[in-house]
């Protein structure tokens, strides 16, 4: 039985001599929850957007549960679900309507259906709002019900782009909560995300990608020990491995400059 949940085989993006995404190789296990960590323009919204079959890599291969995402992409695509950071629904949906709509998409039978989405409404505290127009929801919401959306059909992949964006603290841990349950029972989750104090609390494994590359690969413990330092937190590695610490370093100079004028 295969173990691999996302494998990716040399997978590049190129816009003319600009590499994007330069011959990516990287295995995620079925039942992980995996953060993909990087600064603005590494390369992670790509990266999904290839792998979901969004984006035509310019070589290389992406497999999702031993599918090629392009070679057979109505059979792969039955296998995932993928949550952007700017959710897309239909404004003159309502929230019921719309998960009705994807539901009719995957053919989820009715019965299961009706209740999936009710468990999921009241999870994210979407029940009363569930009959309103998706134009009159928050951005917040929007996201909620893009979430709701994805987990309908069971995925055996979820992937995540910022999905805590706009998420109120209470939402945020629901999801929190919910994709560890979910990945506890056999689900696999790929999640970008900016915010490294969840990505260290939640995954069981962390990906830092820099100029389209994986520069750190491992759990938190081995992250510290990759970087000899037992204590270090997610955002120290961080910020050490992609080069932001001397920014850090030099706002807090121009801070304490600031401070010393006062």
């Amino acid at each position: 039985m295969n173990s691999i949940a996302v494998k990716l085989t040399n997978l590049s993006k190129s816009y003319g001599k600009h590499n994007a995404v330069p011959n990516l190789n990287l295995e995620v296990k079925k039942g992980e929850l995996f953060g993909f960590l990087g600064p603005n323009g590494a390369g992670k919204t790509t990266t999904i957007k290839m792998i979901t079959g969004l984006l035509e890599p310019s070589s290389g291969t992406a497999e999702v549960n031993g599918i090629d995402i392009w070679k057979k992409p109505i059979e792969g695509k039955k296998k995932i679900a993928y949550v952007p950071d700017q959710p897309n629904v239909y404004p003159k949906l309502t929230g019921w309507d719309y998960l009705n709509f994807v539901g009719s998409v995957f053919r989820i039978p009715k019965d299961q259906f009706q209740s999936k989405a009710k468990e999921l409404l009241q999870i994210f505290n979407l029940t009363d709002q569930a009959d309103d127009l998706i134009e009159s929801y928050s951005h917040g919401m929007k996201q909620k019900i893009a979430i709701c959306g994805a987990l309908i059909s069971d995925p055996d992949v979820l992937f995540l782009d910022e999905p805590t964006v706009g998420l109120d603290p209470k939402s945020a841990r629901s999801l929190k909560n919910l994709l560890r349950e979910l990945c506890d029972n056999g689900m696999t989750a790929f999640v970008s995300t900016h915010i490294l104090e969840i990505a260290e609390q939640m995954c069981d494994r962390v990906g830092i990608i820099l100029d389209g590359n994986i520069i750190a690969l491992g759990t938190m413990d081995e992250l510290r020990s990759g970087n000899g330092n037992a204590d270090q937190s997610l955002e120290d590695i961080f910020l050490e491995l992609t080069g932001d610490e001397d920014q850090q370093a030099l706002i807090k100079e121009i801070s304490d400059n600031g401070d010393d004028k006062w």
